[in-house]
């Protein structure tokens, strides 16, 4: 990739991102995004559409300055590249990552992350100032873990608590000590599925850190059925009402997808385990029982 092709990528993204979200209109979500990020925004975007179906002219517009691009380079398809930004939302910093599947298809982004300015990591390059990409298929040499292994080690953690891999956290034992709440109230019980992604669309994609290690983003998907007690029905908020099939009688299933960025260390660091830098979710999907 050139170097100047970067920042017309991150304006055509924008623009497109803009006019999705003042028109409320889905289908524009998918021109520039892919993976988890297109999935969350599509849904984002036909709940909204559903309660406003005018549109929200008055969207205060995404602004994306002081952009940093981490360009690897890279033989074959697909490829990536990561767009580190100013955003006129926060004082964060936001990260995409774009990915291109191949010659003749457009660079879409496929993750975001939100990091403070003191989470981004510093980023090893070479000696012409290439980002150095992980191979994420495969032995990743002299990382803790392996970056295709993440989200299947993620999930299964999720489910059962077991495994080392990740550090305590609002990630990790935090969304576990916040589900045992809620298996089972005087109102209603909860069941979680939680699944790692397999499509290529969801692929993890890293760069290499100065430090040996590498920042890695990653998708998985979770589900979550509320079963009502007897005597009580569901009451979901306008925006799941309108991604619901079927009628909300006694249960609901919600579908999300999360999309997250995490520190993996290198294989010989004092703390080997994984930490999440940043975990964003969306609902993409919900069914009434």
């Amino acid at each position: 990739m050139d170097r100047a092709e970067a920042p017309k990528v991150l304006k055509r993204f924008t623009d497109s991102y803009n006019k999705a979200y003042r028109g409320l209109d889905p289908s524009l979500a998918g021109q520039v995004e892919t993976g988890p990020l297109e999935a969350i925004t599509t849904a984002d975007l036909k709940a909204q559409h559903a309660n406003s179906p005018g549109g929200n002219p008055k969207f205060p517009a995404l602004e994306l300055t002081g952009a940093r691009y981490r360009i690897p380079q890279q033989v074959g398809w697909p490829k990536f590249f990561v767009a580190d930004t100013n955003s006129n939302r926060d004082n964060n910093r936001w990260l995409f990552v774009f990915t291109r599947s191949g010659a003749d298809e457009p660079w879409k982004a496929a993750y975001l992350s939100i990091l403070s300015q003191d989470e981004v990591p510093d980023l090893a390059t070479d000696k012409d100032g290439w980002a150095r990409p992980v191979a994420v298929r495969g032995p990743a040499p002299k990382l803790a873990t392996r970056p295709d292994r993440l989200s299947a080690e993620y999930t299964d953690y999720l489910m059962t608590g077991k495994g080392d891999t990740f550090a305590d956290g609002q990630s990790t034992s935090e969304i576990r000590a916040t589900r045992k709440k809620f298996v089972r109230t005087p109102k209603f019980w909860t069941e979680y599925i939680d699944t790692p992604a397999q499509d290529a669309r969801y692929a993890p994609v890293g760069l290499r850190t100065q430090d040996g290690g590498a920042l890695v983003f990653f998708t998985s998907h979770h589900r979550q059925k509320q079963t009502m007690a007897k005597g009580f029905r569901p009451n979901p908020d306008p925006r799941i009402n309108a991604l619901m099939t079927g009628e909300a009688k006694k249960a609901v299933t919600l579908t999300r997808v999360s999309e997250s960025a995490v520190r993996v260390p290198a294989k010989d660091a004092a703390d080997p385990k994984v930490v999440f830098l940043n975990r964003l979710e969306g609902v993409t999907a919900a069914r009434g029982e």
